[in-house]
C-alpha cells in the first residue's frame, strides 16, 4: 500500500503559460492542443482498463488558475475529454511537491540539514525551505520564465539589456527569501523542474534520474550564459527541445543559478521528482491528510502564533482538547476527519488577534488567518479555519456575515460544529492552569455531558461554559455539562 510504479510516462507541450502571462487568456487553439493531448492521454487510459474517475487525477497549476477564461477553459475540456480539472492553488502546489520529495529528504543524507527546494516553472517560483526533515517555510513568488519574458518583450527590451534586467527581477525575488530564510547553518539547494533536470543531463551525462544529482554551479552558470545567447530556433535543432521549453530554459537556468550564488553554494543538487510524484503518492495513500502531513500544518500554525505573540502554551492546551472533542464527539459531529486538522490550527489561534487589539480580537482573528499563509491549507482550508477562530466568542455565525454567507450549506455547518466544539475547549481551560488534560463525553438524558478526571472543582469552566455554551446547544440541539470523573 502507498508505492508507485511507473508503467508508462507521456508529456506534450503546449503553449498554456505564454498564453496566460502574455495576453491573460488562453487562446482558442491552444484550448485545442490540449484537448487533442487529452484525448490520447484518454486512450491510452482506457488501455489499460482504468475507468473509476477516482484513479484518475487532472491538475492545473498558476497558467490555468490565473486565465480570464478560466471557466471556459475548464468546461470545454470537461466536455471534449471527460476529465475534470482541478485548478489548485499555490498551497496546493506545495503541498503535493513536498508529499513526492518527502522520501527523498527522508532517505537521504539531507533528512538532519537544511534543505531549500525550489521550483521555477512559468508563472511562479515555488519554495520550500526543510529543517531536519520539517517544512519550516513555503511560499510561492510571482517569478516564473514566461512571466519575465513578458517583460522583457513588453518594453522590447534590446538584446544587450535583457540579461540585466532579468538578473534585476530575479534578486528582488531572492531578497524576500532570504529575509525569510534564517541562518541556521549550511543549506542546500534542490531544483525541481524540467528545466534543471535538461541541465543535470546536459553536465551529467551519466546522471541516473532516480538518483540525486549534484550540478556545479560553475558547469550550470556556464551553460545558462549558452541557453540565453542562443537564438530559440538554435536551442530547439542543437538540444531537441520544443519551442515551449526553448523559450523558458534560459530564464529559469538564471534563477537558479542566482539563488545558488545568493546562498554561496557549491553546487546545485536535481532530481527526477515533480509535481506528478506527489498527486501519484497521495492518490496511492488513499490519505491527502497523513499523520505526518498533520504534524507540518501544526508546525507550521505554531510558527505564525509565536510571530504574533501568541500564548502558545495556552493555544496547544486549547487545541489539543479541541481535536480531543472533534474525536470523541464523532458520532454527533459526523464531520469528514479533514475537518479535524482545521479545528486544531483555528484551537492554535484563536486569540492571535489579540496582536492587534483586545477589543473584537476574534474579528482580528480572521482577518489576520484568512490572509496569512499555513503550509499545507489553501485558500478555502485558511478561510474556514479563520471563520472557525472568529465565532471562538460573541456572536454565533448569522447570514449576514462576510465570508459564511459565501460558504455552502456543508461549509457552513462545519464552521458552526467546529466553533461550537472550540468554544468548549476553550472553557475547559479558562483556568489557564492546565489542570483539564483529558474528558470523557457521555450522553445522560438529552443532555452531553463532560466528565473530567482528577478534578473536584470546575466552577470556573462551568461558568464559562455557561456564558459561551449557546452555540453548542444551537448546532447540537443540546446543552453541555461539565461534571469532575471520580474512578470508582
Amino acid at each position: 500500500m502507498g508505492v508507485v510504479r511507473t508503467l508508462e510516462t507521456l508529456s506534450q507541450a503546449v503553449s498554456l503559460g505564454r498564453d496566460t502571462f502574455t495576453t491573460g487568456r488562453i487562446q482558442r487553439a491552444t484550448i485545442e492542443d490540449v484537448v487533442r493531448t487529452l484525448r490520447s492521454y484518454r486512450q491510452i487510459i482506457a488501455q489499460y482498463q482504468i475507468e473509476n474517475q477516482e484513479n484518475i487525477r487532472v491538475i492545473g497549476t498558476s497558467a490555468i488558475r490565473e486565465a480570464g477564461n478560466r471557466l471556459a477553459f475548464l468546461d470545454r475540456i470537461y466536455s471534449a475529454t471527460g476529465f475534470d480539472v482541478d485548478a489548485i492553488d499555490e498551497a496546493e502546489e506545495n503541498r503535493v511537491t513536498y508529499l513526492g520529495i518527502q522520501p527523498l529528504l527522508q532517505e537521504s543524507k539531507l533528512s538532519n540539514g537544511n534543505v531549500l527546494v525550489m521550483e521555477v516553472g512559468g508563472g511562479n517560483t515555488d519554495l520550500l525551505v526543510v529543517r531536519k526533515g520539517n517544512v519550516a517555510f513555503s511560499h510561492s513568488y510571482r517569478l516564473g520564465s514566461l512571466r519575465i519574458r513578458k517583460t522583457l518583450e513588453a518594453f522590447r527590451t534590446p538584446v544587450a539589456k535583457s540579461r540585466h534586467i532579468m538578473e534585476g527581477k530575479i534578486q528582488r525575488t531572492i531578497e524576500q527569501v532570504r529575509e525569510q530564510v534564517p541562518d541556521h547553518g549550511p543549506i542546500e539547494l534542490i531544483g525541481l523542474g524540467g528545466d534543471m533536470r535538461f541541465a543535470a543531463m546536459q553536465i551529467i551525462p551519466d546522471w541516473n534520474p532516480l538518483s540525486l544529482g549534484q550540478v556545479p554551479r560553475v558547469e550550470l552558470e556556464a551553460l545558462t550564459n549558452q541557453m540565453l545567447e542562443l537564438p530559440e530556433d538554435e536551442i530547439v535543432q542543437r538540444y531537441h527541445l520544443s519551442y515551449p521549453e526553448a523559450e523558458t530554459v534560459g530564464p529559469a537556468l538564471l534563477a537558479y543559478v542566482l539563488m545558488a550564488r545568493a546562498f554561496d553554494l557549491v553546487n546545485v543538487l536535481v532530481t527526477n521528482t515533480n509535481i506528478r510524484d506527489g498527486l501519484l503518492k497521495e492518490m496511492a495513500i488513499s490519505e491527502a491528510w497523513s499523520e505526518d502531513f498533520h504534524k507540518q500544518i501544526v508546525r507550521s500554525a505554531v510558527g505564525l502564533a509565536e510571530r504574533y505573540d501568541v500564548d502558545v502554551k495556552h493555544a496547544k492546551r486549547v487545541a489539543n482538547l479541541s481535536q480531543e472533542l472533534f474525536e470523541k464527539l464523532q458520532n454527533e459531529h459526523q464531520l469528514p476527519a479533514r475537518y479535524g486538522i482545521i479545528l486544531h490550527v483555528a484551537g492554535l489561534l484563536h486569540e492571535i488577534g489579540l496582536f492587534v487589539n483586545s477589543r473584537s480580537h476574534h474579528k482580528h482573528a480572521m482577518y489576520i488567518i484568512k490572509n496569512s499563509e499555513i503550509f499545507g491549507f489553501g485558500k478555502k482550508q485558511l478561510l474556514l479555519t479563520a471563520l472557525v477562530a472568529r465565532y471562538h466568542r460573541r456572536s454565533s455565525p448569522l447570514p449576514k456575515h462576510d465570508d459564511y454567507a459565501d460558504l455552502n450549506r456543508e461549509e457552513r455547518i462545519a464552521v458552526a460544529k467546529l466553533a461550537a466544539m472550540l468554544r468548549v475547549a476553550i472553557a475547559l481551560s479558562d483556568s489557564r492552569s492546565a489542570r483539564i488534560q483529558e474528558v470523557k463525553c457521555k450522553w445522560e438524558n438529552d443532555i452531553m455531558v463532560i466528565y473530567v478526571p482528577n478534578v473536584d472543582d470546575l466552577s470556573i469552566e462551568q461558568f464559562a461554559l455557561q456564558q459561551s455554551g449557546t452555540l453548542f446547544e444551537e448546532t447540537f440541539g443540546t446543552q453541555v455539562l461539565l461534571r469532575p470523573h471520580r474512578a470508582t
